[in-house]
């Protein structure tokens, strides 16, 4: 049984190309007869006349007068008096048609596309109506495509649980993990396994590339009914009001920060800004304050300013140490 939804999508899928051809079709034959023009086009006089409605408030961009499509009836016949650019049926050129095909491609290797089925389709029909671009010698790989993504890939279609071997960035620290997969995705360049965590009993996001080892088990995944897939329509992390908030006075260096990471505050501060954001923990933040330039303060908090200046020192003592790489001298040997 076909959904109501998909229904309504087609209508309206089929309903735009009319609309798009429509317009090419009267400028060629001013005058022309309602009923002619449903016969013509295969429509019938009522399905037409409603087009014909939605034709007047179509246009550009400003949509006041002169820039919407404009008709004039005289009795039964209709006549396009502006056309508002639309003067040609909708055709491809070659370079909009190979940047649909490539786009599609990348599509269908995407991890996490629900309907690869209906982007191959897509993809077919284009290749087919483009004629010389279906043996185009175009192949798509996404950057974090790698044979680990692709073993994962596979392991998730065929619905099995694993065992990983994970990196967790935030805690610096290697776990083993048992998990049922949920999904793939591909969520900002990056590739993610969505799983159910029989450690810590919840869904979570493992990055691909963080997995240093996967085992495909013999049994099948069995995801328990509470596990649902995580939105992220706003990125991987999502800032909670409860996660520490650090502040950081940055240089012109370092203000890629705020691009890159979602900031509850950034002001100016003279030549420098005041950046303020939200971490999974201080441990993390540590470790990320100390891999940034010479251009970076921690303002607050100020066990985070105290644990990065206790490691920095550290460091630099470790630097200050001589160490003897000669070694003992052999017995005998004058100094």
């Amino acid at each position: 049984m076909t959904r109501p939804a998909a229904r309504g999508g087609r209508a309206s899928a089929d309903r735009l190309a009319r609309l798009l051809n429509l317009v090419p079709y009267l400028l060629a034959r001013p005058g022309i007869e309602i009923a002619e023009a449903a016969r013509d086009l295969g429509t019938t006089e009522r399905q037409l006349r409603e087009d014909l409605e939605l034709l007047w408030v179509c246009g550009l961009p400003g949509y006041g007068p002169g820039d919407l499509i404009d008709m004039a009836f005289d009795g039964d016949r209709v006549t396009i008096t502006y056309d508002a650019g639309i003067d040609r049926p909708l055709r491809l050129t070659p370079d909009e048609a190979l940047a649909l095909v490539v786009a599609l491609r990348m599509l269908a290797e995407t991890p996490g596309v629900a309907n690869r089925e209906a982007v191959e389709r897509a993809l077919a029909k284009i290749e087919s109506a483009a004629g010389d671009l279906a043996g185009a010698p175009v192949e798509v790989r996404l950057p974090a495509d790698t044979a680990r993504v692709r073993e994962l890939r596979a392991a998730v279609e065929r619905g099995r649980a694993l065992r990983i071997t994970y990196y967790t960035a935030a805690r610096d620290e290697t776990t083993e993990r048992t998990v049922d997969p949920l999904r793939m995705l591909m969520v900002a360049g990056r590739a993610y396994v969505e799983a159910w965590c029989r450690r810590a009993e919840a869904v979570r996001l493992f990055r691909a590339d963080r997995i240093d080892a996967v085992t495909e088990l013999a049994e099948p995944a069995v995801v328990p009914p509470q596990a649902r897939p995580q939105d992220l329509s706003d990125g991987v992390f999502r800032p909670a009001p409860d996660l520490p908030l650090i502040t950081l006075r940055i240089g012109r260096g370092e203000r890629w920060i705020t691009e890159y990471y979602p900031c509850e505050r950034v002001e100016a501060d003279g030549e420098q800004w005041l950046v303020s954001l939200r971490v999974t923990d201080l441990g993390w933040a540590r470790r990320f304050v100390l891999g940034l330039g010479p251009e970076v303060t921690v303002i607050a908090p100020a066990e985070l300013a105290e644990q990065v200046r206790a490691q920095a020192a550290a460091a630099l003592d470790a630097y200050a140490t001589p160490v003897d790489r000669a070694g003992p001298a052999p017995a005998g040997a004058t100094q």
